[in-house]
């Protein structure tokens, strides 16, 4: 999780220091107001799209994760499932019989006494 966080936080730094220095760049610049403000503003616009790409793309990464991990857990989920449910009809087979055989060898016991 916390590397998640420092990933988002990296990526933030990265784009507020890329407009940072756009807009200090433009504002610098010898041009007149009104071309420097259209400049900033497609740099803003571009910075926009950035922004959401890599969101998109982070995004569809978690999913892909998040998928791989559920498909893992629910095989692994069923596996312990089989392999307890085989363990207990195996037990079960076992205790049952032997408890056949302990009933039948009370019953001979008792005849036997009789």
């Amino acid at each position: 999780m916390s590397k998640k966080n420092n990933t988002a936080g990296v990526l933030a730094g990265l784009l507020a220091g890329a407009a940072a220095g756009v807009i200090l760049g433009m504002l610098y610049a010898p041009e007149e107001g009104k071309e420097t403000r259209k400049k900033i503003k497609e740099k803003a616009g571009d910075l926009k799209d950035q922004a959401k790409n890599k969101y998109g793309e982070v995004s569809e990464k978690v999913k892909d994760q998040y998928g791989n991990i559920s498909s893992t857990f629910k095989d692994t989920a069923s596996n312990v499932a089989h392999t307890v449910k085989d363990g207990y009809d195996k037990y079960k087979d076992q205790i049952v019989s032997k408890t056949a055989d302990v009933v039948k060898n009370v019953e001979t016991e008792l005849n036997d006494l009789k």
